[in-house]
Parts: C-alpha cells; sequence; structure tokens
C-alpha cells in the first residue's frame, strides 16, 4: 500500500503519542509521521486514535499533550488505541495558580458589537420576550402544560401579540417527598427563583398543588424580583380543581399578554450578554472543532465585557489544572478545585467513579476516558482568565470567563446556567443530540461534517470545516459569535423552530426522596 501524504489523522501536539484519524483507515495504510512511516496494524475507525509511538503496560498515553490514560497492555506503533489497551489512571496534576495568567486572554482590542436586546425596566437585558408558568412541586405539572397548550405555535394570543415569542410551562418531578430544608430543597428553591428572576421572563404565572413541601407562598416571596414584574401564584386546592386552575391561569394570562407585548429592541452592548457553554453527545472531534471554536467565541465575547459560562465539573476532571493555572486568585482556584473534591467524594459514596463517564456515545465516537474528554471539553472556555467560580444555579454576577458547578448531564447543567443568568447557550455536539433552553436560546453547534449533514435541520453550524481543512478554528469561532449576536436580537434558532426548551428544564436533584 503506497503511502498517504495528505496526512488522514492529525497530531495535536508534538509530544502526543497518538493521533486522531480524520476518517475510517484500513489496517495496513501508511501514514507520514514527521521524517517516518506509521504502519496502521489494526482497522481505525474515524474519530478513532492510533499510536504514534510505543507505550510500554502502565505507561502514560498522550493526546493534546495532556495524559488521557494509562495502557493496560504494552501498545505499539500503529495500533489502535482504545478502550482494549487504555484505561483511566488519576494522576497528580500541578493546580499553579494564575500561572498562565498573563498571557492567557492576549488579543487586540476588538471593535464595539451589539445586538438589539429588550432593556427590562430594572436595566435587565432580555433576549427573548415571554411568559412564564413555574411549577413548585410535580403535582402541578399536568395543569401547568394544560394551560401552555392554550397558547401554543399559531395560536390566536401569539398572532395578536408578535412580540411575545410564547407561553412557557417549565414543569419538574421534585418539589415534595423531600426534607423542606437542607441541600436539595436549596437547590430547587435557587433553581426556580433563578428562572423568576430572568430578564426573558416579563411575567410569571407559579402554579402549585397546595400541599407539598415546597409551598407557593414561600418559593415566591424569596423570588426577589425586579418592580412592577407581573406574578400570579395560585394553587390547584384552592382554586377548586384542575378545569377551574386551567380557566383563570389561562384568563390571567390574557390579560397580561398586552403588556408584556409592549416592547422595542434596541441596540445594546455585547457585554450585556451571558453564554452558556454546553457540549453533549460528545466525539472525538469535540476537543478539535467545535469545542475550540465555541472558545474563540467564548473569548471575543469576553473581551467586549460579557460573560462565557463553562460547566459540567465531572467533565472538567482531569484537565481543572489547565483552568486553575488561569485564574485570576489563588482563592478562585481553589473554589474550583474544592467542587472537584466535592465530586470525588460524592461519586464514591454512590458507589461510582468519576470515569463511569464517557458514555456508550462518546466512545463509539472516539473517546476513551474521562480525562480525554475533559480535555476536550475545557476547550470551550476559550484562554480568557477565570474571574469566579459559582455553585449551581447560583446568580453570575461577575463578567467575563466564569466556572459553574454542574453535573455533565447536559438539562441538568444547562438549567442550571440559565438559573445563573444566561441568556443565550452554545451547544455543541458530535454525535447529534438535540435539545432547547426556553427561556433561553441554544445554538447546536456540529462537531463533524457528517452530523451536521445528517442532522441539518436541527444544526445552526458546521465546526466539521474546521477538521475539513476548509476554515480555520478562529474563523469558525467568528462566525459562531456573530450567530450568537443574530440570535440574540431575535432570530429563532433551529431548536427554536422545532420548538424544544419545555422538556428541557432539568434542577438538579440532591438528597433523599422521602
Amino acid at each position: 500500500m503506497g503511502i498517504t501524504t495528505a496526512l488522514p489523522y492529525l497530531r495535536l501536539r508534538s509530544e502526543d503519542t497518538v493521533g486522531v484519524v480524520t476518517g475510517s483507515l484500513a489496517a495496513g495504510t501508511e501514514l507520514v509521521v514527521g521524517d517516518r512511516v506509521v504502519r496502521l496494524r489494526d482497522d481505525v475507525p474515524a474519530g478513532h486514535k492510533v499510536a504514534l509511538a510505543d507505550v510500554p503496560t502502565g505507561g502514560q498515553v498522550r493526546k493534546y499533550g495532556q495524559v488521557i490514560g494509562v495502557a493496560t497492555r504494552p501498545i505499539q506503533t500503529g495500533d489502535h488505541v482504545h478502550t482494549h489497551n487504555l484505561a483511566f489512571a488519576d494522576f497528580g496534576r500541578d493546580y499553579a495558580y494564575g500561572a498562565d495568567l498573563k498571557s492567557a486572554g492576549a488579543a487586540a482590542a476588538e471593535p464595539r458589537a451589539t445586538f438589539k436586546g429588550i432593556v427590562r425596566a430594572d436595566g435587565q437585558v432580555a433576549t427573548r420576550n415571554y411568559i412564564g408558568i413555574l411549577t413548585s412541586v410535580n403535582c402541578s405539572a399536568t395543569v401547568a402544560r394544560m394551560v401552555a397548550a392554550q397558547f401554543g405555535e399559531g395560536s390566536e394570543l401569539l398572532a395578536e401579540y408578535p412580540n411575545l415569542d410564547g407561553v412557557v410551562a417549565l414543569t419538574h418531578g421534585s418539589g415534595c417527598g423531600m426534607a423542606g430544608a437542607g441541600e436539595g430543597f436549596e437547590l430547587l428553591s435557587r433553581t426556580l427563583s433563578g428562572y423568576a428572576r430572568h430578564p426573558n421572563f416579563a411575567a410569571l404565572l407559579v402554579i402549585g398543588l397546595g400541599c407539598e413541601v415546597n409551598q407557593v407562598r414561600a418559593l415566591t416571596e424569596g423570588f426577589d424580583l425586579a418592580q412592577g414584574t407581573p406574578l400570579v401564584p395560585m394553587t390547584i386546592q384552592d382554586m377548586g380543581g384542575t378545569r377551574a386552575t386551567v380557566r383563570e391561569a389561562t384568563a390571567r394570562i390574557r390579560e397580561l399578554a398586552g403588556e408584556v407585548n409592549n416592547v422595542v429592541r434596541t441596540d445594546v452592548p455585547a457585554s450585556e450578554l451571558v453564554l452558556g457553554l454546553e457540549c453533549g453527545g460528545s466525539d472525538a472531534y469535540s476537543g478539535i472543532s467545535a469545542n475550540p471554536a465555541l472558545g474563540v467565541a467564548a473569548d471575543l465575547l469576553v473581551r467586549q465585557g460579557g460573560t462565557a459560562i463553562l460547566g459540567e465539573t465531572p467533565e472538567i476532571y482531569g484537565a481543572e489544572h489547565l483552568l486553575t493555572r488561569r485564574a485570576v486568585s489563588r482563592e478562585v482556584g481553589e473554589r474550583l478545585v474544592d467542587r472537584v473534591h466535592w465530586w470525588e467524594r460524592y461519586v464514591k459514596s454512590c458507589g461510582a467513579s468519576l470515569d463511569n463517564n464517557p458514555s456508550p456515545g462518546n466512545k463509539e465516537g472516539g473517546l476513551t476516558t474521562i480525562l480525554e474528554k475533559s480535555l476536550g471539553a475545557v476547550a470551550k472556555g476559550g484562554s480568557s482568565p477565570l474571574s469566579a467560580v459559582y455553585e449551581y444555579a447560583e446568580k453570575v454576577t461577575a463578567k467575563g470567563f466564569v466556572f459553574m458547578d454542574t453535573p455533565g448531564y447536559d438539562p441538568v447543567s444547562v438549567t442550571g446556567m440559565v438559573a445563573g443568568g444566561a441568556n443565550v447557550v452554545c451547544f455543541t455536539t458530535g454525535r447529534g443530540s438535540v435539545f432547547g433552553s426556553k427561556p433561553a436560546p441554544c445554538l447546536k453547534l456540529a462537531t463533524n461534517s457528517d452530523v451536521y449533514r445528517r442532522m441539518s435541520e436541527d444544526m445552526d453550524v458546521n465546526c466539521g470545516t474546521i477538521v475539513d481543512g476548509t476554515l480555520s478554528v478562529d474563523d469558525v469561532g467568528r462566525e459562531i459569535f456573530d450567530l450568537v449576536l443574530a440570535v440574540a436580537s431575535g432570530q429563532r434558532s433551529k431548536s427554536e423552530e422545532l420548538g424544544f426548551g419545555d422538556e428541557e428544564f432539568t434542577p438538579w436533584q440532591l438528597g433523599a426522596v422521602l
């Protein structure tokens, strides 16, 4: 077989012991690696790793210039490297707080960017204009959905009030059968309060059953809403049952619609954007294309004075030292490390391991260990200084690049970010996740051209052009940033056109179910 000179593989750092193939390669294929030739000993699927050097049993395997695991048996140059010969192993990490701070995010000044936003009476800026229905407990979920169904796509109300983006019911599976104090209850309350305060909700109904632990009155008293924000609390038991509650809630929404419709989009600086950074259904290209391109977009936003939120603590595990080195202070870096240690204790108490992630789909896409997945995931955070670390659903007040402690499970993670104030979300995917995040619009970024072609109705940006060699990471990052501005200005994302975002509201549940 002739030597392949087109380099159908990527060696991400000179010290890497593996390369990533950009298309499926058969055993016997010969690759030019510097001044030598590597002959594949196995068939290697697209996105998977090929050994570019020998690694003994127990030896560290490197990708991105970092450790992604250890060899479980001798690996020879040209071998397919995956779950059969590579495994997770913890290793010492130098947190070197702030060591890379001076160089992080350095770039020329950007021209001032703006978008068409909705400025609320308290000065907050919205990217959408919804009437929200929140529920205190799962027992009121069906009633809330019945109410929202009266005002679906194509309804008379939306036709009459074109500035109203919709009526959305966000329901959940908790609110009772739980302790009325403690971490689990606080998480739920903080999440619901964050959504209630979200500028994309112009008015709110809160529907409860009446006898739940998470009482409507106590919940709504803790919302701390901007003065003048319409809030209608009600319970099914007090209203006289299901039909009576639906009738009353429907009537109140009709009364509110005219006021909510009375908004005008105006030019506001990009510094008013809070961008949630998420990845799901990842593959081996995630850390090569979509995630670093999103990192470029995040850096562009930070340089405009805006905010970018990285989350998914279990999916930065093993790469957290890359973030602590960019922390603006030792305190910020230690706060991140503390959250990582909390997760180590938490999963151990559940009889699990942080390496139970990646998922089967991640592995099929070429990801082998959580270390490898994390190194690709942190690329979404760009290179800007880490200015703050927040707990789940905590209100984000700092500008710049920040971290929020969230689970890796996509809907739970994004729910925390939106509760914290994210008014736009970007979601990268290599396997083809479908997702939305009302009331914040969500952009889907495909890591490879194949999934973009197969799922073009779901994907907003094809980052596979980076792997294909037609565009650079910087080019695609700029494309993402420009699209974020357009969507923040009212242009609908693919997930919005499909109607995603109601069912994806998923608060993180901790604690005993009683």
